[in-house]
């Protein structure tokens, strides 16, 4: 039988890790705040420095994206399939865009300043929602076509070509990175040939190292706009040695793995971290996740990574459990978008990632990010009111193909 409420079990857990993100930003942001806003102060932007900047921000952040939900919980999810086309191409749009008047930081051309939002926009984060829409209408559109090269396959890739294209520009290595999978994930699902894959995959591994060639510099005057992909490779590929003599790219990554190891078991305490005050850069963005461990141990990280799992089986869950074939794919979709943020991002903490620049879901500083993921997470719950999970109850498989003919 159909449920008609939402998954209360993923609403709960998102609940919880949005205010844990709060909790964590209060702790972690007290430097970066004090900082900025001491610079502000020397602009005559303020009359005295604070201590809780970034949490403010934060907070508006999140009370936009529960506005956000109040909207989008009781709008039918087949009005996006509806409008997917135009969904897709307005991502595209504001991609482009970005290439002209976006502002650039760490090397990556990808943020707007858009008059009365407390946070510049970045388009790239609406982009993934937008493609998981416009694959998932794709996906239904062709489902008797999905299996044959000329008529699926291609076609399919070539939406993801676009993005990918225009994300090379910027340049966003991380945002690829993220989005390969779930398009590789969809075009599973949704009945696609495997061997189509595979051959993409050869065609992936040459694109990516030509970017990485294409990289390589021997002076500053050689550098390019994919040279910060090629450092950032290096980097992690160099032995400890180098790379802690490296303190360009690697000792963000070096400070990162000191605050990991100063955690232990048990971690040292809520408040207590030493790396936040200065030592960690981005410390309430990319980083947070290392002081997380570093403050709460690992008990704290596997309780955290644990969420992030069970977000993820609720989600294979509500995709196998719809009948409504558009609601599936983006179920898929947007829960593989989640995981692999999430542990792209817990990677990069722990040294067995390049540097990309990805934020820990729900927890890292980030307007637009939240933003995105939020709308994503409440699309899921959407579709969890079609889910009949009597008839995956006694079913062990949850990431399974859709053959239709």
């Amino acid at each position: 039988m159909q449920s008609k409420n939402i998954d209360y079990s993923i609403f709960f857990i998102i609940l919880s890790l949005v205010v844990f993100g709060m909790i964590m930003i209060s702790s972690v942001s007290v430097y970066p705040s004090f900082k900025v806003t001491s610079l502000m102060v020397t602009k005559g932007v303020l009359s005295e420095p604070n201590n809780y900047f970034y949490l403010i921000k934060n907070i508006t952040h999140v009370v936009l994206s529960f506005f956000l939900f109040a909207f989008i919980v009781k709008t039918p999810y087949s009005l996006f399939e509806k409008y997917a086309k135009h969904i897709f191409l307005a991502c595209i749009l504001s991609l482009v865009l970005v290439l002209f008047i976006g502002t650039t930081y760490n090397g990556a051309r990808g943020w707007i300043n858009v008059p009365f939002l407390p946070f510049s926009l970045q388009p790239v984060e609406f982009m993934k929602f937008g493609l998981v829409i416009y694959l998932a209408y794709f996906l239904k559109k062709r489902h008797a076509q999905i299996s044959d090269f000329f008529n699926g396959f291609v076609p399919y890739m070539f939406n993801f070509g676009i993005v990918m294209f225009l994300l090379i520009l910027q340049p966003d290595f991380g945002s690829i990175l993220i989005c390969t999978p779930l398009v590789v994930a969809m075009f599973f699902v949704g009945g696609g040939n495997v061997k189509h894959l595979l051959t993409s995959a050869g065609v992936f591994i040459v694109f990516a190292l030509s970017i990485y060639g294409l990289g390589k510099h021997t002076t500053p005057i050689d550098r390019n706009s994919f040279s910060y992909i090629t450092d950032r490779v290096d980097n992690f590929l160099a032995d400890n040695k180098n790379a802690i003599q490296n303190k360009t790219i690697n000792f963000q990554t070096e400070q990162g793995l000191i605050a990991i190891g100063s955690g232990w078991f048990f971690g040292l305490g809520f408040g207590k971290s030493v790396q936040k005050f200065g030592y960690l850069p981005e410390v309430e963005g990319d980083f947070i996740f290392s002081v997380i461990s570093e403050e709460l141990g690992f008990v704290g990280v596997l309780l955290l990574v644990s969420l992030y799992l069970y977000i993820g089986w609720r989600g294979f869950l509500i995709a196998e459990a719809t009948d409504n074939i558009f609601g599936k794919y983006v179920a898929t979709g947007i829960t593989t978008l989640l995981l692999t943020q999430a542990f792209i991002n817990i990677g990069v903490n722990l040294n067995i990632l390049p540097l990309t620049g990805i934020t820990l879901p729900f927890i890292s500083y980030g307007g637009s990010s939240l933003l995105s993921l939020m709308l994503s997470m409440w699309v899921l719950l959407n579709i969890s009111r079609t889910a009949d999970f009597s008839k995956v109850e006694n079913k062990t498989g949850l990431f399974r193909r859709n053959k239709m003919s």
